[in-house]
């Protein structure tokens, strides 16, 4: 199974816009760690959203 390359620029933008962290260091981590963050962001985003 192929990981569409728009996906994995979405994820790394993603990450990379909310920790400030590197594209190696984001690319470094398995896809599952990374989805993990994706949604650990989004569940802050939300709840801060929620929060207003």
């Amino acid at each position: 199974m192929t990981y569409a390359a728009d996906r994995i620029y979405e994820e790394v933008a993603y990450v990379a816009y909310h920790f400030h962290w590197g594209l190696d260091d984001i690319l470094d981590l398995e896809h599952g760690q990374r989805l993990r963050y994706v949604r650990e962001i989004a569940g802050i985003n939300r709840r801060l959203s929620e929060e207003r």
